[in-house]
């Protein structure tokens, strides 16, 4: 499968930079925080604390002498829980304010492993290598074409396996989609993008050297979201 950095990608990674960074700061900081949000958005957070458990149980308990990048790592919750285990992990998100508040939160002992904190594109080569990859809801906001170009991107740098989430295409999730359109663009967050699960596989099975593992589908009001392991065979 030949790799792209497409327009669209970029254009996409911008746009989710400045949300992030200006509109949403301070309700994602409340959301993966102990702060008292709505009832909607605690279906949200407990959706992502469910995918982020689910997350981690597919990682090895023993993560030392071990790397894994968290690809969209947010405040760092699954970063931490990783370096935890033993893992040199680095955490990198195009919100350069979030990866600030990602490392205010690191925890001042976090056993033998590491963090590095980076603000930018989860593709770039000169992050490196790894044994795992995790990007938890951070592809879903891209075109299926744009989801899986990026994974075939990281797959070139991952021995292990490549942990990921995507925006199931259900009914809801279509009809918000489409309702969405009619905001205005300065009103809307960037949209999450509903992807056919059987379309996904079949263009991940033309992944050479990858084989697709478990699957979790998490619902939880809000919140709707669908993991995928892809392992390294051969």
């Amino acid at each position: 499968m030949a790799t792209r950095h497409s327009s669209e990608y970029d254009h996409r990674r911008e746009a989710l930079a400045t949300y992030f960074d200006s509109t949403a700061r301070q309700a994602w900081i409340d959301l993966t925080s102990d702060a008292k949000v709505s009832g909607i958005r605690a279906t949200v957070r407990a959706g992502r604390d469910a995918m982020r458990a689910n997350l981690l149980d597919w990682l090895p308990t023993d993560l030392r002498r071990t790397k894994v990048l968290d690809a969209g790592c947010g405040t760092g919750s699954l970063a931490v829980a990783a370096a935890c285990r033993g893992a040199e992990v680095t955490g990198i998100d195009v919100a350069a304010g979030l990866v600030e508040v990602a490392r205010q939160r690191t925890p001042s002992f976090i056993g033998h492993g590491r963090i590095h904190w980076r603000s930018g594109d989860m593709l770039d080569p000169q992050l490196g290598a790894f044994a795992h990859v995790v990007a938890m809801d951070s592809l879903i906001h891209y075109q299926p074409e744009d989801l899986v170009d990026a994974l075939t991107q990281l797959a070139q740098r991952t021995t292990g396996s490549i942990l990921f989430t995507f925006a199931p295409r259900t009914r809801l999730l279509s009809a918000m989609h489409e309702v969405g359109k009619f905001f205005p663009k300065s009103d809307r967050s960037p949209a999450i993008v509903p992807t056919a699960e059987g379309d996904l596989r079949e263009r991940l099975s033309r992944l050479q050297g990858w084989s697709i593992g478990r699957t979790q589908r998490i619902s939880s009001g809000f919140y709707t979201s669908q993991a995928l392991e892809l392992v390294r065979h051969g």
